[in-house]
């Protein structure tokens, strides 16, 4: 769950989700480029990243001058530390955020409300509903969306943690499906998805 800070000596309440910060002010929440300290992402989560595999996709969509951004839930920020920890990111990273709930799905990148209210905001048509808009929302070339579950939900009929992606290029969906992970600690299943995930629009570029 996000962890929450209020600034010493501050109006202003921050929300972390790892890399982004959302700080609310007395007028209503408003989104702020936040230096928070980061204490739980060190060198070592990073070194749960297929390195390899993100430096293919960077090298790929620089050469061909196409950016990426991407809209996460169950993996709470890890996909965005991952694209951004490539040496000169901007290149092909233009962003990415963090949507838990169902009303911030659908506020940012429109989300069907009644559709996501009828699974939890977890199907195949959610993660592609985000991985469409969020090239959009920031005028990228590719976007990827991933909704689902690091934990067993008791609410939830489910053998083990599940979710959904979708890869899409050009507000096009290229791929999508369910990614399945035997329950474990939930960072680990996190990574498992972000690493998977990258490995499926590595082999979409051309880099088996």
């Amino acid at each position: 769950m996000p962890a929450f800070r209020r600034d010493a000596g501050s109006p202003l309440e921050s929300v972390s989700f790892r890399n982004a910060s959302m700080c609310l002010g007395r007028k209503g929440p408003y989104l702020r480029a936040c230096e928070l300290p980061l204490p739980d992402m060190t060198s070592k989560d990073l070194d749960l990243i297929d390195n390899g595999t993100l430096n293919q996709i960077k090298k790929t969509l620089v050469d061909r001058k196409e950016t990426l951004a991407v809209a996460e839930s169950v993996t709470a920020g890890i996909f965005q530390t991952a694209l951004a920890s490539a040496t000169d990111a901007s290149q092909y990273f233009h962003g990415g955020i963090t949507v838990y709930n169902l009303g911030q799905k659908a506020r940012h990148l429109q989300v069907n409300p009644i559709h996501a209210e009828s699974c939890n905001s977890v199907s195949n048509r959610v993660a592609e509903e985000m991985a469409v808009n969020v090239c959009r929302l920031f005028s990228s070339d590719w976007g990827i969306g991933v909704t689902g579950y690091a934990t067993m939900d008791p609410v939830i009929k489910m053998n083990q943690p599940f979710a959904w992606y979708a890869i899409a290029n050009n507000q096009h969906i290229r791929e999508g499906g369910c990614l399945e992970h035997p329950a474990d600690e939930p960072a680990r299943i996190q990574y498992y998805y972000v690493n998977e995930i990258l490995k499926r629009l590595n082999n979409i570029l051309g880099n088996r």
